[in-house]
């Protein structure tokens, strides 16, 4: 699991209207960090050239300095069009020190309209950061998004590109690879890319792109970690379709002495979400461009916003890596898994699953949604000492359907009950959330109680009469307290179509129900959690501030779940995890009565280690365990 924080500063460069060349936007930056600073390299773009280019902006590359890598000075022009090859405009640098040269990878636009036969790379050299000497023009076809590698690998100069980015009949789609040589001047060669571009297919990286609509792009100067090449590239999902088009930041790693293979890759970690990223010449667009590591560990990512604005976000490294290795997982599944089946006959006898969790006098109690053979809900009990070997799971459930609210009215065989409870300890009162389903109405949010002292002695018969928090006619779920009062009010999460909410209330037995959204976190469109979120267990108190885990569903309907770090009112979210923290792998999470679902309504934690409640494909319960400092460092 990791983290992407955006710099508070964002966005860290935009456009100068005293500049005429910088005065439309800024954006695309290549980053070098350097012995006192960072000199940023960027797309700088103008007012159309009212003799050399009338009909459209005109781009050049400008460079910026930082010391602090977040307030840039000494903007000044640094490669403007001379060639006829670029003489419509030098667009997106990539910048490499290498053996004591500056190399300024960059599209040169040769024509308008723009189109593949006029979209190509060029490089200018230099041996000061700020004054380029030389200009070659490197590749005779279509290409964008070159770089360089820092450094030789097996003796030879590595150049990564995007091939053929622009759609024709010959080349419709784009294709990231390698070509290598022994000099950098070797790539100044028409031979060179003639006899290269032959044999495309024998030097590009594995496919990236997941189906034919989407879209990829070389992002970042691959950076060499100890678990091999970290490559950083632009993702964009059905490409072709102005209405659904999705731009994000993607990694892979790739290994370190043949580059060519892959070995591992994120799904898509950051997309339009900001202002600055969401309004601008072209809206809706994050593109990275570079990266730098600083002292600390913190992997910087450069990127463009908007096509306006010049923005970073950082990751820690470590945990990037760990996502991107072969031990990914931040959670350990238990042998046992998984530890709860549903009974031949019963109460439980076709389904259990989503169970809430509490820790009482050293035993865990698995209050659990149970399934008999008419599909009606209600809520079983297990105890496990250890957490996870069950010692006792009582016969009978301790939670029934009683209000009118939750009694079967449609289908004798449709569903219906108490579903999906989460359970908290507020002083000497265990309060449970769960939702009421009567088969016809849209599920409700309702809320019982029962002290612990009763609890504990089996008097299941003193749960006090459950009332409604959510209001009518709203699909309002996944109800979850705060285990703690905010002020003299109670915290209630709750889950309104797509999106995490919040609200008050003064107490939870006067009838009053939830009346506004709180928004928590809305799904991330291109991302895990692009479809739905909404509470998984409640909330765990780390210091002066909570742990949520939560549920998310992607566009393909996998349910996953995340982390987020909320502050000490429960509201404001401090961190959320950029990449699932859990997600269904084995056969009992993948195949069920709804396959590919992990959901989960409890956890419970004893020293470091966070024990995990889940249901899988809503047929079984399993846990799984973590660290959960290290949790939190990584939300940290």
């Amino acid at each position: 699991m990791f983290v992407i924080h955006r710099d508070p500063h964002n966005p860290i460069l935009a456009p100068q209207r005293e500049r005429p060349w910088e005065a439309v936007a800024t954006f695309n930056p290549s980053a070098v960090r350097t012995n006192d600073g960072v000199r940023i390299y960027y797309r700088a773009l103008g007012n159309p050239d009212a003799l050399q280019t009338p009909t459209a902006n005109l781009s050049t590359i400008g460079t910026a300095f930082s010391e602090d890598g977040v307030h840039f000075h000494s903007r000044q022009q640094v490669i403007v069009p001379e060639a006829p090859w670029e003489a419509f405009g030098c667009e997106d640098p990539r910048v490499t020190h290498f053996e004591g040269r500056w190399y300024c990878f960059y599209t040169a636009l040769g024509g308008y309209p723009f189109g593949p036969d006029n979209i190509k790379v060029a490089l200018a050299v230099g041996d000061e950061p700020n004054v380029f000497t030389e200009r070659h023009l490197i590749t005779p076809f279509n290409a964008k998004a070159a770089t360089l590698f820092p450094e030789r690998i097996d003796g030879d100069v590595v150049m990564l590109l995007t091939a053929h980015t622009d759609w024709t009949a010959d080349h419709p789609r784009p294709t990231i690879a390698l070509a290598r040589a022994k000099e950098v001047s070797d790539f100044f060669t028409p031979e060179y890319w003639e006899k290269w571009h032959e044999h495309l297919a024998d030097h590009a990286l594995p496919e990236l792109r997941r189906i034919d609509a989407d879209h990829i792009e070389v992002g970042a100067s691959p950076l060499l970690t100890k678990d091999g090449w970290l490559l950083i590239y632009s993702y964009i999902q059905d490409y072709y379709d102005g209405s659904r088009r999705t731009f994000s930041i993607e990694a892979a790693l790739l290994d370190a002495h043949n580059p060519q293979k892959l070995i591992s890759r994120t799904e898509s970690m950051l997309v339009p979400q900001e202002f600055y990223e969401e309004y601008g010449v072209v809206p809706d667009i994050v593109f990275p461009t570079s990266i730098t590591l600083n002292d600390s560990g913190m992997l910087d990512i450069w990127y463009g916003a908007a096509d306006t604005v010049c923005a970073k976000a950082s990751v820690k490294l470590e945990y990037l890596l760990q996502a991107l290795g072969p031990t990914t997982r931040t959670f350990t599944r238990a042998a046992q898994n998984p530890i709860l089946t549903p009974r031949k006959e019963g109460f439980d006898s076709r389904d259990v699953f989503n169970t809430a969790s509490i820790d009482l006098n050293g035993s865990v109690y698995l209050l659990y949604r149970a399934m008999d053979g008419n599909n009606t809900s209600t809520i079983g009990l297990a105890i496990s000492k250890d957490g996870v070997t069950i010692d006792e799971r009582l016969p009978e459930p301790i939670y029934v359907p009683r209000a009118e609210f939750e009694m079967k009215r449609g289908s004798a065989t449709g569903n219906s009950g108490c579903e999906d409870p989460r359970i908290v300890r507020i002083d000497d009162t265990l309060y449970m959330t769960y939702t009421a389903y009567d088969g016809v109405h849209s599920p409700k949010g309702a809320v019982s109680s029962i002290s612990v002292s009763d609890f504990l002695a089996n008097k299941f018969d003193m749960w006090s009469v459950p009332l409604l928090l959510t209001p009518e006619n709203v699909d309002d779920k996944d109800l979850a307290l705060l285990p703690e009062k905010v002020g003299k009010n109670f915290l209630l999460y709750h889950r309104i179509n797509s999106q995490l909410c919040a609200d008050l209330l003064p107490d939870l037995t006067s009838g009053k129900r939830v009346s506004r959204c709180i928004e928590i976190i809305a799904p991330r469109k291109g991302m895990w959690d692009s479809e739905k979120v909404g509470s998984a267990a409640p909330p765990i108190k780390v210091g002066d501030n909570w742990l949520m885990i939560y549920h998310g569903v992607s566009r393909h309907a996998t349910y996953r779940l995340g982390a987020l770090l909320l502050d000490g009112s429960g509201t404001n979210v401090l961190a959320r995890t950029a990449d699932p923290i859990f997600e269904p792998i084995e056969t009992y999470e993948k195949e069920g009565e709804v396959p590919n679902v992990v959901f989960s309504c409890g956890a419970v934690v004893r020293g470091d280690t966070l024990l995990l409640y889940y249901g899988g494909a809503d047929k079984v319960i399993g846990v799984a365990t973590a660290s959960l400092s290290r949790i939190i460092d990584a939300l940290s």
